[in-house]
């Protein structure tokens, strides 16, 4: 724990309040869960998609 806080504490958020740390913390670990979730379905699914790229 103390290896993360140091890593936060020499970053850009470093000088910021703990509230708008946290929410970016917070921010930051949804979008991390969102492609963790997104891979495992992908992985899981995939086969059976029909995924088409296209402009």
């Amino acid at each position: 724990m103390d290896v993360v806080k140091e890593i936060i504490r020499n970053s850009a958020i470093g000088p910021f309040s703990k509230g708008f740390k946290g929410m970016v913390l917070s921010l930051f670990a949804s979008i991390v869960c969102t492609l963790f979730i997104m891979l495992v379905v992908l992985l899981r699914y995939g086969t059976a998609m029909n995924i088409q790229f296209g402009y």
